[in-house]
């Protein structure tokens, strides 16, 4: 199993989505979710509204300095995918996934040729698009819903696994994380956790970060 940073690995709130952040990620060899908007014609990393001060994309790719670790990319805005895609592609990073897209947008970025992951959830039961989609972002809003067969079935049909961990839901983490470790495909580079805790996991998990 993958594990990979939430906004970085931060170590203060106001890290998140921070350069600081995406570098001691990197450095320790975890890839990571991040939040893609547009201001002024720039792709930047924000996940509200921009103000002015973020980074670009394109920064996070030079920090990552050719290493395609993995980028979990929530695109925050309609219509952005092929510039994404084009940023992606001047940068020669493959190692990516879009994820958590309005159902109009996700048939947009199948359409431009991105590896797009559909949503399930406990509010989501029925994943839209899920034969076009390479993968599924497993979610867990209100409650540690599923169980490891549903993992190893996704992997089983050919899918990638990417699971938000409960602490992103301000929930321990405990519970979920004895239920993933009790799936079969456990081992499966299918299979990918994202978290606030990446060294936790790694040690849980038993990976090295």
């Amino acid at each position: 199993m993958e594990i990979l940073s939430h906004r970085g690995l931060w170590e203060t709130p106001e890290e998140k989505n921070a350069e600081i952040a995406f570098r001691r990620s990197f450095d320790l060899g975890f890839g990571t979710e991040t939040d893609l908007r547009d201001h002024n014609g720039e792709i930047v990393i924000a996940h509200d509204m921009p103000s002015g001060n973020e980074i670009a994309f394109s920064h996070v790719l030079e920090i990552m300095a050719g290493r395609n670790l993995t980028l979990a990319l929530n695109i925050k805005a309609d219509g952005l995918s092929a510039r994404v895609k084009d940023i992606l592609a001047a940068y020669g990073h493959t190692n990516y996934f879009v994820f958590d897209m309005s159902v109009p947008d996700l048939v947009r970025q199948i359409a431009d040729g991105m590896t797009a992951f559909t949503g399930l959830s406990d509010i989501q039961p029925n994943p839209p698009l899920l034969a076009d989609c390479q993968g599924v972002w497993l979610d867990c809003f209100r409650s540690d819903w599923f169980g490891p067969g549903l993992i190893d079935g996704l992997i089983d049909e050919g899918k990638r696994v990417c699971v938000v961990s409960a602490d992103l839901h301000k929930r321990d983490v405990e519970q979920q994380w004895s239920i993933i470790k009790l799936a079969k495909r456990l081992s499966s580079p299918a299979l990918m956790l994202c978290t606030d805790v990446p060294q936790r996991a790694a040690t849980y998990f038993g990976e090295a970060g």
